[in-house]
């Protein structure tokens, strides 16, 4: 189901897993800071497990709304191929935002971790640590990391080619102002 403008709870988790992506991989430098096994150091982890289950919810919340509320179509004016690629891009972004949480999760138990959201849970690993599985798996949730940002960057920078060179809405209507629809 089509719309014309993204709803403001769209517009709202949209620029939410955008903050969230950017802080979690920018918390990750925070550990060089801090000595293996001080508490510091923990700390950063504590954050980034936290803000990485916070920022899975706020993916399937973004999930639900597009399946149950639909997105505004393209512009006319794009070409099939056009079309493709901006489909291609959004399939991307949301593959690796949903793998990003999951190598992390699983990232976490092959570490011997529990996981926590702020302390408000914790879930206990359901198998045991395998310290060589996780440096594989860490790679990988790094490659993931990197991937997303550098795809993140490219659906940026065609929303600012959709605004300034084709002069469309494509960009203003993901925008917090523009709240055209309920």
């Amino acid at each position: 189901m089509a719309t014309s403008s993204y709803s403001p709870s769209q517009k709202g988790l949209h620029w939410l897993i955008f903050l969230l992506v950017i802080g979690l991989y920018g918390i990750t430098f925070a550990e060089d800071f801090y000595p293996r096994g001080t508490p510091g150091r923990a700390m950063v982890w504590w954050l980034h497990i936290s803000f990485g289950l916070l920022l899975a919810g706020a993916i399937l919340a973004r999930l639900g709304l597009r399946l149950t509320r639909g997105v505004p179509d393209l512009p006319s004016s794009m070409s099939t191929n056009e079309r493709r690629l901006a489909s291609l891009a959004h399939l991307g972004l949301y593959a690796l935002l949903i793998a990003i949480p999951v190598i992390g999760v699983v990232l976490t138990w092959l570490r011997g971790d529990t996981l926590t959201f702020f302390s408000l849970f914790t879930i206990p690993a359901p198998f045991a640590p395998d310290r060589e599985l996780g440096r594989t798996v860490k790679e990988l949730h790094e490659l993931a990391a990197n991937l997303i940002l550098a795809l993140a960057a490219l659906h940026a920078a065609a929303a600012l080619w959709h605004h300034y060179i084709r002069r469309d809405d494509v960009l203003t209507r993901m925008l917090p102002s523009s709240q055209t629809d309920a």
